[in-house]
């Protein structure tokens, strides 16, 4: 997509599609909300980070250079809470999930983001930021030593997720330690919790006192530290609208006095039985359980491109089955096209373009692969460059894709069967399409000849 291209987003902030322009025009700096290291993230979680890898695409794709940093939770109540019940220290907890999430976006052909954060490096500037809010008077000290930040002293609270404070109910005016609430029980939240027992060993004797961040300022203090002050994009699902990335509104715009982001895009949920997918509710699964049932995770992949990004999606085997099937589809047909790549269809790249410039349109580009495999206006070379050239957005992996070598035995039947048709022996050409068909492989007639594909 060249500048003269648009892409357009929708900013949950203003509640409406907007233009994109980036503060610089060259760089686009971008923070995603990584995953809490606790356990296995569920595929719901991954909705989040494939949107935030297509949308890092479509801006590449765009001719922006993206600076994009995804943090890791690897400090906060979860971590300590089941690090502690496995023994473990929380290092050596942290980074065993850690690495697991490492290999499952690799399987998911999620590009790694220009730099990972763990939040337990950022200590110091954590502090630094929780002291200018004291400064500000938008922070105060309980008596246990904790830190907390006054929702009522900023005045704009509330503006991304919608919550009016003076709507909320009388008992929700006073503070709150845990990490996540709901709008219902909106109050003053930790910034930084003094130590207690039950903390173990997780503490650091800052300034502010022995103890550990809240979460909220986690993601503050890394987005400031390795994007500055202001950044264009911030993403995450949903769940994070409220309390998450409204604290870190207040907090970041409480300190500096600026605004914190231009556009904040959110995904929707993955539900199960029409439920949020939550490891609360016990009704989740995991790339593990796709990989027992022998699906490939990029099938998952394909299924969630399938949808917009801002529709919640119901997961059902048979759906991802269905895409897996449509996947492999897609793929034979690309391998059928030949070794030679040509020339990028500028007809229907403009078309991919305008798709994807509307707010991560990936439905509607998906149906233009299939066009494009249709239509016998365009070369096989022609058809390769292009599929190649979407894929470079889509990630489904096309260009990894190695043509598989068809059995001697087939190869036999198929020009057995070819000679048949030559001969207009049908009957014979038919039964051998039978036996090709009963080794797992298909035969198609086409102006260039057979074509061979797997089933």
């Amino acid at each position: 997509m060249t500048s003269s291209k648009k892409i357009s987003l929708y900013n949950t902030l203003t509640r409406k599609k907007e233009d994109f322009f980036p503060m610089d025009k060259k760089e686009v700096l971008m923070y995603t909300c990584g995953p809490t290291v606790y356990n296995y993230p569920h595929i719901g979680n991954y909705r989040a980070y494939i949107f935030a890898d297509t949308l890092k695409r479509v801006l590449e794709y765009g001719g922006y250079k993206v600076n994009h940093i995804m943090n890791l939770t690897d400090i906060d109540d979860k971590t300590i809470r089941d690090s502690q019940k496995e023994g473990k220290t929380l290092k050596e907890f942290t980074e065993f999930f850690a690495e697991e999430f490492f290999k499952d976006i690799k399987s998911l052909n999620i590009e790694n983001p220009t730099k990972f954060t763990k939040a337990t490096d950022y200590i110091d500037q954590m502090v630094e930021i929780i002291q200018k809010l004291l400064k500000n008077k938008l922070a105060y000290k309980s008596d246990d030593g904790s830190i907390y930040f006054d929702i009522k002293k900023f005045k704009s609270y509330g503006k991304l997720s919608g919550l009016v404070l003076e709507n909320q109910k009388e008992n929700a005016s006073g503070r709150i330690k845990s990490d996540e609430y709901d709008k219902d029980n909106a109050q003053d939240f930790a910034l930084w919790k003094a130590w207690d027992e039950k903390d173990g060993k997780n503490f650091w004797e800052t300034e502010l006192g022995k103890g550990r961040p809240g979460w909220h300022i986690e993601c503050s203090a890394m987005s400031m530290a390795n994007l500055g002050e202001q950044i264009d994009i911030h993403t995450g699902g949903v769940d994070n609208i409220f309390p998450h990335h409204e604290n870190e509104i207040a907090q970041s715009e409480g300190a500096t006095g600026k605004p914190f982001v231009k556009y904040w895009l959110h995904n929707e949920w993955v539900l199960v039985d029409h439920k949020k997918m939550a490891k609360s509710e016990k009704n989740f699964y995991t790339l593990r359980d796709l990989s027992d049932k022998g699906i490939d995770p990029v099938a998952y992949r394909f299924w969630l491109l399938m949808a917009n990004y801002r529709t919640r999606v119901n997961f059902v085997w048979e759906a991802l089955e269905g895409a897996e099937i449509a996947l492999k589809r897609l793929f034979n047909l690309y391998n059928e096209l030949g070794a030679e790549i040509g020339k990028v269809s500028k007809e229907y790249q403009h078309k991919f373009k305008e798709f994807i410039g509307d707010d991560l349109d990936t439905p509607r580009a998906l149906t233009l692969l299939w066009d494009i495999f249709k239509d016998e206006s365009i070369s096989n070379a022609d058809k390769k460059a292009t599929v190649l050239d979407f894929d470079k957005v889509l990630g489904l992996g096309f260009a990894d894709l190695k043509t598989e070598k068809i059995p001697e035995e087939v190869a036999k039947l198929a020009e057995a069967r070819d000679k048949a048709r030559q001969n207009k022996d049908f009957k014979k050409s038919d039964e051998l399409r039978k036996e090709i068909n009963s080794l797992g492989y298909e035969v198609k007639d086409t102006a260039d000849g057979q074509k061979i594909s797997k089933i």
